[in-house]
C-alpha cells in the first residue's frame, strides 16, 4: 500500500470527482446480483452477469453528460441496467444500432 499522503490525497480526489459513475457501477453490480439470487440463478450466472452489469452501468453513467442529463442521475441509470440485465441491454443496443446504421 502506498504510504505517501499525496497518493491518498490523489486517490480521494479521483474518487470524489468520479463518484456518480463509480456509484452507478457498484449499484448496477449489486442490483444485478440480488436480481439473479432472487430469481434462483446459478452461481456461474451471478459471477458473470453481475460484473458485466456493473461495467455497463459504469459506461452508461459516463454517457449522461453526452445526453445533456445531470451526472447526478447516473446511479438511476446504473440501477436500471442492473435490474434489466445484460441480455436486455444488449438486445436494446442491437436494435438501436440497426436503426442508426444503414445496411449496405
Amino acid at each position: 500500500m502506498p504510504d505517501k499522503p499525496e497518493t491518498w490525497a490523489w486517490l480521494a480526489a479521483w474518487v470524489q470527482s468520479n463518484w456518480p459513475a463509480l456509484y452507478a457501477g457498484v449499484l448496477a453490480f449489486v442490483v444485478a446480483a440480488l436480481r439473479i439470487a432472487y430469481t434462483g440463478g446459478r452461481l456461474r450466472q451471478l459471477l458473470l452477469e453481475a460484473p458485466l452489469c456493473g461495467f455497463i452501468g459504469l459506461g452508461v453513467s459516463y454517457s449522461t453528460e453526452l445526453l445533456g442529463v445531470s451526472p447526478g442521475v447516473a446511479p438511476f441509470f446504473g440501477s436500471m441496467v442492473g435490474l434489466i440485465g445484460v441480455e436486455t441491454v444488449r438486445a436494446a443496443a442491437r436494435r438501436f444500432l440497426e436503426k442508426k446504421v444503414d445496411p449496405a
